[in-house]
């Protein structure tokens, strides 16, 4: 008898994976200490206190990745990284074109793919069927 990957399991993996990403990039973060740099690049586009904005979004990547892994307020945390995902694009990603690696050098294709994932995922956790 063959198993295969149910959709249930496939989306709690998308979760899981999502969480871990975000998870990562935040901690890593705060371990190579580049929250000032990167407050200061905030300030130079225009958004006030870029470090404490800094600490903010990574308290919510931090706590955001956390309730994911715990399947919590699922549709609430994704839409609040589509927000900052969209506000990347605005500030940085969309002036560098559509793509990241090979052909570009820090576009938008990669926040736009996990765009799509938080909407799945919060699609899924809103529709318990699944």
């Amino acid at each position: 008898m063959t198993r295969s990957l149910s959709l249930k399991n496939a989306l709690t993996l998308l979760r899981i994976g999502l969480a871990v990403v975000f998870l990562a990039h935040a901690l890593v973060r705060l371990a190579n200490g580049t929250i000032p740099r990167f407050g200061q690049f905030l300030e130079t586009k225009g958004l006030p206190a870029g470090v404490m904005l800094v600490y903010v979004l990574t308290a919510f990547e931090i706590v955001g990745s956390l309730l994911l892994l715990a399947g919590r307020y699922v549709r609430w945390v994704s839409a609040g990284f589509i927000g900052i995902l969209l506000v990347g694009i605005v500030l940085i990603h969309a002036s560098l074109g559509w793509f990241v690696g090979e052909h570009g050098t820090g576009g938008t294709e990669y926040s736009f793919v996990l765009i799509i994932c938080f909407v799945v995922v919060a699609a899924a956790d809103g529709d318990k069927r699944a």
